[in-house]
Order: C-alpha cells, then structure tokens, then sequence
C-alpha cells in the first residue's frame, strides 16, 4: 500500500489488526503535531493507528525496491 492510499483506507471502518512488537518513538513537534491532526480528520484511528498505518506503507514501499527488497527475497529462500 501507498502513504497516498492511506486517506481512503481511513475512511472505511476500521478492522481490528494484531499488534505483536511495541516500540517507542520521539518524534519532532511537526511530526507530532501532523499525527494529531490527521487523528483529528479520522476520528475512528488514534494516533497508534495512524503511525502503524503510516509506517506500514513506508516500509511496503521501500520493500518493493532496492536493498531492502533484495534482503527480504534473500531470506525467503
């Protein structure tokens, strides 16, 4: 999935996912201050939501491409 994706996946009603891993984040004031404002366009996703959703597509976008994509298919096999 996309980052530019993500509006239109939070617009529909939200489906409950596993969470195995916490992790804690510092993040700037105008990151902090976007998160809150993005959880304020989408009342049904907290801020954790939003965060998961954003870095998920990140992390699928960089997957799909260069040295983490050949990482990734190196432990596959």
């Amino acid at each position: 999935m996309k980052v530019t994706d993500l509006p239109k996946q939070w617009e529909q009603k939200k489906k409950p996912a596993e969470r195995t891993h916490n992790y804690n984040l510092r993040l700037p004031l105008e990151d902090a201050a976007r998160i809150s404002a993005l959880a304020e366009l989408y009342p049904d996703r907290s801020e954790s939501d939003i965060l998961n959703d954003v870095i998920g597509a990140a992390l699928d976008d960089l997957a799909s491409q260069g040295q983490l994509k050949e990482r990734l298919d190196s432990k596959k096999n």
